[in-house]
This record gives C-alpha cells, sequence and structure tokens, in this order.
C-alpha cells in the first residue's frame, strides 16, 4: 500500500510475559529464520536517538493519537558506527511508513555540535527534510532508546516478528556511541515487546504460530516509554 509515496506497513504491537515469549519463541524458532544481523541467540543490540522539538510534538501527538505524526531517530547496532541510520518513521493512523539514509560516524559527531550542512550532501529526502528541521530549530535530540531485538523473518511475505527486551532510556547524555551510557529499564515490570509487520497480509501459517488475540495489541511506543522514564528520573 502506498500514500503520499510511501510504502505503508502492518505494525501490530503486543506487550507480552517471559512465559508467553519462551511459548512464542519455541514455537517461532523451528520455521522462520533469525535475521541474518543476529550476533547471538539473543539477536543484537538496537541504540536510537531520538529527536523532537522544544515543544515536545512527537511525544504529544503520540499521546494523543493523532491520526499523521512522524519522529526522526539516528539508530546504531551494537554499539558500533560501522553502520548508522537517520530514519524518519510516519504514522497514518493503522499504518506505518519508514524512511532511511545512511550516515557517517563524523556526519553523526558534526550534527550533535550544531553543524547540519553535510546532511544536504547525502541527496535524500529525509536527510534533507532532516536539515530544514535542525536549522529551523524544530529539532534537538530528546532521549536514548536502548534493548535488544530478536527478530525473525517470513522472507516470502516480507513478514517479521521480533522481541524487543531490555528496553532501557537514557537519563540525560545523547552520545549513541558511548557504551558506558547511563540508562534505566523503561518497563516497571518483567516484560518485553512483540511487533509483528507485514505488507498486504499476515500469511495464515504466521498468525497461527504467534496465536495472539486482537484485544492483546497495545499503542506502544518505545520513544514515549522512554521519555517518560527520562522524565521520572530527571523531576
Amino acid at each position: 500500500m502506498q500514500f503520499a509515496g510511501k510504502k505503508l506497513r502492518h505494525e501490530h504491537k503486543y506487550y507480552i510475559s517471559m512465559n508467553e515469549y519462551e511459548g512464542l519463541r519455541r514455537r517461532i524458532r523451528p520455521l522462520l529464520a533469525m535475521d541474518r544481523n543476529s550476533i547471538g541467540e539473543e539477536g543484537y543490540h538496537i541504540r536510537s536517538l531520538y529527536f523532537d522539538d522544544a515543544h515536545e510534538r512527537s511525544l504529544f501527538d503520540k499521546n494523543n493519537g493523532y491520526f499523521h505524526r512522524k519522529k526522526y531517530r539516528i539508530r546504531i547496532y551494537n554499539i558500533s558506527d560501522k553502520i548508522i541510520k537517520l530514519e524518519r518513521k510516519s504514522k497514518y493512523n493503522e499504518y506505518v511508513a519508514k524512511e532511511s539514509a545512511s550516515l557517517s560516524r563524523t556526519q553523526v559527531d558534526n550534527l550533535l555540535k550544531g553543524e547540519y550542512d553535510s546532511l544536504r550532501e547525502i541527496g535524500s529526502p529525509v536527510a534533507e527534510d532532516f536539515y530544514w528541521d535542525l536549522r529551523a530549530g524544530k529539532m534537538r535530540p530528546s532521549v536514548i532508546v536502548d534493548y535488544w531485538r530478536e527478530a525473525y523473518i517470513e522472507p516470502f511475505s516480507d513478514t517479521r516478528i521480533t522481541f524487543d527486551k531490555e528496553l532501557s532510556a537514557g537519563l540525560h547524555e545523547f552520545d549513541l556511541f558511548d557504551d558506558k551510557v547511563s540508562t534505566w529499564y523503561a518497563l516497571n515490570e518483567p516484560k518485553m515487546i512483540l511487533e509483528v509487520k507485514y505488507n498486504h497480509y499476515l500469511p495464515g501459517s504466521v498468525a497461527g504460530l504467534l496465536q495472539m488475540s486482537a484485544h492483546q495489541r497495545s499503542t506502544i511506543s518505545k520513544y514515549v516509554l522512554c521519555k517518560e522514564r527520562q522524565k521520572v528520573f530527571l523531576s
């Protein structure tokens, strides 16, 4: 499905307990391949630096359920600068679109020092829009979001099932590459987030593996969870 020239996907999210995770994992692992970026059985580590404006518009829009909202983030994997992505995630009611552009470590370092011009050299619409939002003062670093992702792929339908574990919020730092950055768990009890992402339809074989009922779905935002945890710490 397309909207405004962007590819839209379904994205369903659920809170699950450790027992539910173990049961789902046992059913999924024999049939679906793990994401090739995994570095072990626990998957791979994701760290994102989210941006918001001075009025925290992204936080406000999410909490108020606006039909169309967007978030910018810079994402790295396994606390490494080998792959760095600038991403814009847009929400259109029940659908999600994600656009991305590759960044270098130097570009990120410059950006965090308030030097944005190298973004215009990338030649990407998302980088160009981010540049103008930064220049206009509409975006600034907001919070670091940390977690481990265990991801499984159904390649024929481009369906992804992910278990996002140990969700943690950066407390007062924005250095993506600091492996000792101070964080605080963002969930108050032992649980994790299950995400199911697909294009046109969820294959029956995958739905059968998951056996999730519609009433369990939640409007989960890792950004909101971590931003609220950060606010508690700083209050």
